[in-house]
């Protein structure tokens, strides 16, 4: 079944939303648009007064950003889908929330993707977890106090970075290790975790592992290298990464 969704679409170039408001009306016939705004000051009142269903929101809006118009409206109910020119600003924040978002120009694929899993949160009313996972880590100094969205086949969990131990390669999947012994099966390959994960400060030690420093017990020298876990994991180290892999565990 096919629900109407009212949404409102948010970028600095009027030129952008008209062409987005074309690519739905042919492609995503389902979505109607309420209206457009270039400006965060005026995103605000709109998104207040219309209570859209989704944003369409672009990241990098001259001087301002779309998480300004996130952190000052007063009822985070709806859905986003965030719209960039560039896979640098921003993208590790909306990575870490599991938000969904189009690279400009956008590709009419990815669009109908995009508008499709939104569809499926509005129409289950599922909470916006995932914004609230993206206000608290935009507020954190230090991205490891915050928490990261691992994407389940069925549910999103919500993890502290903290309690991560390691994440290990699983074919297409990753497994990612807690401290209190759980595991998770995340539906993204390790190479995402890498990337989002860095900033905190885990290390890849090897094409199939990444670990978080404050769970590693001691450095052993045999089998070419391997890390000790504190809990009692050994972890391989790749000839090519292990001068880089001691340099990082020297560190404060």
């Amino acid at each position: 079944m096919q629900i109407r969704i009212n949404a409102v679409l948010i970028d600095d170039e009027q030129g952008n939303n008209e062409n987005l408001t074309n690519l739905l009306k042919k492609y995503c016939p389902q979505i109607s648009v309420m209206a457009t705004a270039t400006k965060v000051p005026q995103a605000i009142r709109l998104v207040e007064e219309l209570s859209p269903d989704l944003l369409f929101l672009d990241i990098q809006m001259g001087k301002e950003n779309g998480f300004d118009l996130l952190k000052a409206v007063k009822k985070r109910d709806f859905e986003v889908i965030f719209i960039t020119a560039h896979d640098q600003y921003g993208i590790l924040a909306v990575k870490f929330s599991a938000l969904d978002y189009l690279l400009k120009p956008v590709d009419i694929d990815e669009l109908i993707t995009a508008v499709k899993k939104s569809e499926e949160r509005i129409m289950h009313k599922q909470s916006s977890s995932q914004l609230d996972a993206l206000m608290d880590y935009l507020k954190q100094k230090d991205p490891k106090r915050s928490k990261i969205a691992l994407p389940q086949q069925k549910e999103i969990r919500f993890v502290p970075v903290q309690d991560i131990v390691r994440c290990e390669a699983s074919n297409t999947y990753t497994m990612v290790y807690l401290q209190n012994g759980e595991k998770i099966l995340v539906s993204k390959l390790l190479k995402e975790y890498d990337r989002l994960l860095q900033p905190c400060g885990f290390i890849r030690t090897h094409q199939t592992h990444l670990v978080n420093p404050d769970y590693v017990k001691s450095w052993h020298k045999e089998d070419g290298g391997t890390l000790l876990m504190k809990d009692n994991h050994k972890i391989p180290i790749s000839r090519p990464r292990r001068e880089k892999v001691r340099l990082l565990l020297q560190q404060p």
